[in-house]
């Protein structure tokens, strides 16, 4: 048996052997700074003569430690690597406000308060000529790497991401879905086009594998994490991503001790910063365990709480939550057999269905439920989880199982129109 340093080694090599162009998606965080870290030891290690094309989007909005930290590995490995430093306007979503579900970093009627400088070596909306104002980060991001393979003329391209299993069940997906578009049955690899695939080299570390490699390699990483460490952070909940997603809620509130001249730009940056950087974390933005008034149902607080929102907000939660109503009683999700059994228990109807996933939980066809006390809340459709999204600010509704679309929400006739039926 291989330990993860020997299969990721394993798996570089087999990318340098088989493309001629190897694109690393660089975020500055401890993964992506791992994963990098490697394929340059790789490429030292072997005396390939062989660039990397280093691929970085920068946010504008995040700690000083993470931009230094990436201006030192552009620096110190330039004579490795064609670097992409991107600063363009597209969309991003945010999680601190009910107003604004996105922003946009660098978008230049808002240049007067902007978080920071944009560095020198930036690319911008002119280098670009596949950019369009409606795209959000990750239409960019893909659209980007095919641009990068065009640019550099390659015959076959390499696109590096270094996310983990064990950070969320999002990754997982990722990963593990359309195992047809494998490239030889490579479990870390997932077709882009005929010419570009993703790879996941360290998709199965886990995060003291990660700090382990720092250690033992003596890489270079962002001192953030060290701290994070000082602030009593532990560590699988460490991220180096925007500060403004549902993820970062939580640890937003450490901006004020360890930028205080960083977090004072964010707050005028982005709509309801300030609210979230006191309540990210608590009951208030739908942690921990949240609680309805008395004599309101979940689906009757979940009315309020949409009555609540701007009316072009509200639009985009109920087309949410009409997919996911007609998914659940005409497809059905996979639930295990525990679940299933707790169901039974609980004398709640539902029918058996059919699905092509590759699991041995069974697709199970139910109606919303208003709440229900199992030990695995979230694997069933109730009117709580959505109010949960709402007190979240989770636009994309991502705690309802949603993955990012490129159309988040439908016109707003049409859904009011649909709505009105289930409302």
């Amino acid at each position: 048996m291989k330990n993860v340093y020997e299969a990721t080694n394993d798996r570089i090599k087999y990318i340098f052997d088989n493309f001629d162009h190897v694109y690393v998606s660089f975020s500055g965080g401890k993964d992506s700074g791992v994963m990098l870290n490697l394929c340059l030891k790789y490429i030292r290690d072997n005396n390939l003569d062989k660039k990397i094309t280093l691929m970085h989007l920068d946010y504008e909005a995040q700690y000083e430690a993470t931009t230094n930290y990436v201006a030192k590995i552009e620096e110190e490995f330039q004579e490795y690597l064609d670097i992409l430093h991107v600063c363009v306007p597209f969309k991003v979503t945010t999680c601190t406000s009910m107003f604004q579900s996105y922003w946009r970093p660098w978008e230049e009627s808002k240049k007067d308060i902007w978080v920071r400088e944009m560095p020198d070596n930036a690319m911008t909306v002119s280098d670009f000529e596949f950019y369009d104002e409606n795209m959000w980060d990750y239409d960019f991001q893909e659209k980007l790497s095919i641009w990068s393979h065009e640019q550099s003329k390659a015959e076959r391209t390499a696109v590096l991401v270094g996310i983990r299993t064990q950070e969320s069940l999002n990754r997982w997906r990722a990963i593990h879905k359309d195992r047809e578009s494998r490239l030889d049955n490579l479990e870390y690899s997932k077709k882009v086009t005929d010419n570009i695939y993703n790879f996941y080299p360290i998709y199965d570390w886990k995060t003291e594998d990660i700090w382990v490699a720092n250690a033992r390699f003596q890489f270079n990483y962002n001192k953030l994490y060290d701290l994070y460490y000082q602030a009593g952070v532990p560590l699988d909940s460490m991220r180096v991503a925007s500060p403004f997603i549902s993820e970062g809620q939580e640890s937003l509130k450490l901006y004020k001790v360890i930028e205080p001249h960083t977090w004072g730009k964010l707050v005028s940056r982005v709509n309801g910063v300030n609210f979230t950087g006191l309540y990210g974390g608590t009951t208030a933005t739908g942690w921990k365990n949240i609680k309805k008034p008395e004599h309101f149902t979940w689906k009757q607080y979940m009315e309020f709480l949409l009555d609540s929102l701007p009316e072009n907000v509200k639009v985009g939660y109920l087309s949410k939550l009409e997919t996911s109503i007609k998914f659940w009683r005409e497809k059905g999700g996979v639930l295990s057999d525990e679940v299933i059994s707790q169901l039974d228990e609980l004398s709640i109807k539902y029918e058996f269905g059919v699905h092509n996933y590759k699991t041995e939980k069974k697709a199970v066809k139910l109606d919303y439920l208003d709440d229900i006390d199992i030990s695995d809340f979230k694997a069933v459709p109730t009117y709580k989880r959505m109010c949960v999204c709402i007190l979240k600010n989770d636009h994309l509704c991502k705690y309802m199982g949603f993955s990012q679309t490129k159309q988040e929400m439908k016109k707003r006739k049409e859904a009011i129109e649909k709505y009105a039926k289930i409302l």
